[in-house]
Order: C-alpha cells, then structure tokens, then sequence
C-alpha cells in the first residue's frame, strides 16, 4: 500500500490525516480523504469536479460538515480504514503503473462508491444533472 504516489498524493494522504487530528478522530476515512482532495486544489480534480457541474465549495462544506467531533484522547496513531486500504488499492489500479495522483483517488473514491463522501458527491453531480435540464 502506498507504493507509487506522486508528491501531491502523499499530502493529500497528510491533510487527511491531519483532519483526523483537527476532529479528534483516530482513523482516515473517506471523509477525510474527500476534504483533503478538495483542499489540495490540484487540477486535475477540479476539472473533474467543474466538468461534472459540481460547485467546490459547496462539496467541501457539506463533506466538512459531516465530520463532526471525536473525544479528547491520546494520540497513540492514526488507523486506516479498511475502505481507505480498498480506494488506495482502486486508486493505484486506476494509475495502471504510474505514479497515484489526486485525481486516481477522486476516482477511486467514486469507484468505492459506499462512503458518506461518495454518496455526497454523487448528490452533487445528480443536483446539479438536474438543475442543468431544467
């Protein structure tokens, strides 16, 4: 696991996990992971996101929002989830023998499709399918 990652990847990885510090959580999760992608601003994934008629800043804040707080504890590490361990393994598919960018992780992510973050970013580009026919 986290074999080929471009440098944009691993702080994505970082800013994930530090999320995890900032809600008092002790695990990454696909949450996590989506703020983080949103927050690195790499282009790729804001093409995605735009061509998909998905408006950024609202998907960083309902993700955000669902993060809520953990309890005050010690930090004795951070797990990963065994969803985060299948989009990483999606994701590094997904380079097929490159180096994993941000973007293969939206993707894989979107692939995994059974997290929180999924489904808010399918409500997002469903939103926003809907508003354009309209």
């Amino acid at each position: 696991m986290f074999g080929k990652f471009s440098p944009a990847s691993w702080r994505v990885l970082r800013a994930a996990e530090q999320e995890c510090r900032n809600h008092n959580q002790y695990y990454v999760g696909a949450e996590h992971l989506m703020v983080a992608l949103l927050e690195e601003r790499d282009p790729q994934v804001l093409h995605d996101l735009d061509g998909n008629g998905i408006d950024v800043r609202e998907l960083h804040a309902e993700v955000r929002s669902t993060l809520g707080a953990g309890e005050e504890r010690l930090w004795e590490g951070i797990l990963v989830t065994p969803r985060i361990r299948k989009i990483i393994s999606l994701a590094e598919a997904h380079a097929e023998g490159r180096n994993v960018e941000p973007a293969d992780l939206l993707a894989a992510l979107r692939a995994e499709g059974g997290s929180l973050a999924a489904e808010i970013l399918r409500r997002a580009g469903h939103r926003n399918t809907q508003a354009s026919v309209e």
